[in-house]
């Protein structure tokens, strides 16, 4: 296995954003208790009530290591449930865009999982048509994969709540793999150096795992479903798919308290339509808000 290493303070790490297939979901869902004459100013939803959501992925390079943080929801639906989930396009999108970075399935040395729905993980397996027929593989064939020990076991054992945002075979062939990286939480792993640390949250789905990043310069945390996208960043705004509503609401503020108006953070965002990072700030009026958006980085350096 390779192992990371951050004894040369002097390496500049590099980041990219690379985009998967999209879904589009119901816009009352995703925003909660949030009345639709509100949130319909923020994302315009389409004649279904739905809006368009990016599965982004987040890629960065340390030391020539390269670390692929989620895999989206990929194109593993048949067509109906592509058809119900608003998952744009056939193609596995995620691996086409990795190739016009240069990038194949076994140039990734990890892929990190912030916890198991479809729409995190669903990337992890071939397309729809070219599974047909097929002994269904796990993509990304020399990685390990990274997950969090109560998120894989939520995922096995999931309440009747949110058993249809888990992938039923996925977990098997994870489990099968002899490259699944389980996080425990009380312990951070050896095969990352103190550079990349791991967080939990639980209000979302137990066990929600996010990483942290430090460069020379900048740290990024990979917000997941704790912080969707920009429009999430106010501190009241949960989504109706949270298990627990107030949780996610502390769990944010508690990370805005060391992480909000400080010129170094950023914080990547997989499910906003345009924003990949940006730092969040309190304003006058004493409300969080994503401020120097970036929309697509592409070899950011931190």
């Amino acid at each position: 296995m390779k192992i990371l290493d951050h004894k040369n303070s002097n390496k500049i790490f590099r980041l990219t954003s690379v985009l998967g297939n999209y879904q589009s979901l119901d816009g009352g869902a995703m925003f909660g208790n949030v009345p639709k004459s509100m949130w319909q100013k923020w994302i315009e939803p389409d004649s279904q009530n739905r809006i368009k959501l990016q599965c982004r992925a987040m890629l960065v390079d340390i030391a020539g290591i390269k670390i692929l943080c989620e895999v989206g929801i990929g194109a593993f639906f048949d067509p109906s449930l592509r058809d119900r989930y608003g998952v744009a396009d056939h193609r596995h999108v995620l691996i086409d865009e990795l190739a016009k970075l240069g990038l194949q399935e076994s140039d990734i040395d990890f892929v990190v999982l912030s916890h198991l729905h479809f729409d995190h993980a669903g990337g992890l397996l071939p397309s729809w048509e070219e599974s047909q027929g097929k002994h269904v593989r796990l993509m990304f064939p020399k990685a390990r994969y990274v997950v969090g020990k109560t998120a894989f076991e939520r995922a096995k054992n999931p309440h009747a709540r949110d058993r249809a945002s888990f992938i039923p075979e996925l977990q098997e062939l994870l489990a099968n793999s002899n490259r699944l990286l389980l996080i425990d939480e009380e312990r951070h792993p050896d095969f990352f150096p103190d550079c990349v640390r791991f967080s939990f949250t639980d209000g979302h789905t137990p066990g929600h795992m996010h990483i942290e990043i430090t460069g020379n310069q900048k740290t990024v945390f990979f917000a997941g479903d704790l912080i969707p996208g920009t429009a999430w960043v106010h501190l009241p705004i949960t989504m109706g798919y949270d298990r627990f509503a107030e949780k996610v609401i502390d769990e944010k503020n508690n990370f805005y308290k060391r992480w909000a108006n400080n010129p170094n953070n950023w914080v990547y965002y997989t499910h906003d339509q345009n924003v990949a990072l940006s730092k969040i700030s309190k304003n006058e009026k004493g409300r969080f808000e994503a401020i120097e958006a970036i929309e697509k980085p592409v070899g950011w350096e931190f």
